[in-house]
């Protein structure tokens, strides 16, 4: 069983703060994190790889050469190899040209029978790079997987969670699962783990080596651009209703009123 893992380093989100001038995240000094939903697909992938007692876990991520430190976790883990494809070429994609982009890696990276995401990166909330390494790879896909039932060389029966419980689907290989948090609770690295990810070379990849279109990466590659990033305004009004109880009723339910109409 060869599985391929998404990987993405992001800012711890409780840390963000916007460059009220820029309009831009200011992540200097702030903390990265391997993005949480995705440590629960390397924990499902780990799994599995136990239940077969073989194969081999490949994890990939995209950013900037930082990013080969949350690679570098995932390998303390129990991870086997990992590759950060980090290029100027890449930068500004968003969720079109980098699932493009993963795409192309994995292509390049060979046969595969599954490749496991985290559900969304909290850095981002769209969910959308999951579904689109489906569509760039034309394979299945199933999202917001909470369980795997069972898994063979050919086939896979999952849960995924749906808006008033779950439903039970059964897809051949390979296949694209996205994971949600319920899945598992991940192991923590060992301390053999963390040695061997010290010693462990990340290869990086261009552009070139996984022979992207240049029209396809980074900003120029983009169906959406971000024009401007800011915090909502704070408003703080507040009125105090003094008269009697039947007045002041009255007077708070105008004022509601007057809030509603004003917000339609």
């Amino acid at each position: 069983m060869r599985i391929i893992v998404c990987v993405k380093q992001v800012p711890d989100t409780t840390e963000v703060k916007i460059n009220p001038e820029t309009n831009t995240l200011i992540r200097e000094g702030v903390e990265s994190i391997v993005n949480p939903f995705d440590l629960h697909a390397i924990e499902e992938a780990l799994k599995i790889k136990e239940n077969f007692r073989s194969g081999e876990i490949i994890a990939i991520s995209m950013g900037p050469p930082q990013a080969k430190e949350a690679l570098k976790e995932v390998i303390a883990m129990g991870v086997d190899k990992a590759y950060l494809l980090s290029d100027i070429a890449f930068a500004g994609a968003d969720t079109l040209a980098t699932s493009y982009t993963l795409s192309m890696a994995i292509k390049k990276l060979g046969n595969f029978d599954l490749i496991i995401c985290g559900k969304q990166a909290i850095d981002g909330d769209t969910a959308q790079v999951g579904p689109g390494l489906a569509g760039h790879l034309d394979i299945p896909q199933v999202a917001y997987v909470k369980k795997i039932e069972k898994i063979s060389e050919n086939s896979a029966r999952v849960q995924r969670i749906t808006e008033d419980g779950y439903e039970v689907i059964e897809t051949s290989l390979p296949v694209i699962l996205t994971v949600v948090k319920d899945i598992n609770i991940p192991r923590l690295p060992t301390l053999r783990g963390k040695l061997i990810s010290k010693k462990t070379e990340i290869p990086v990849l261009t552009h070139q080596d996984i022979g992207t279109d240049p029209d396809k990466v980074g900003l120029e590659g983009s169906a959406t651009w971000v024009i401007k990033i800011f915090s909502p305004e704070v408003k703080k009004d507040s009125k105090i209703f003094k008269d009697n109880l039947e007045s002041s009723v009255e007077e708070m339910t105008n004022v509601l009123k007057e809030i509603v109409e004003r917000t339609q």
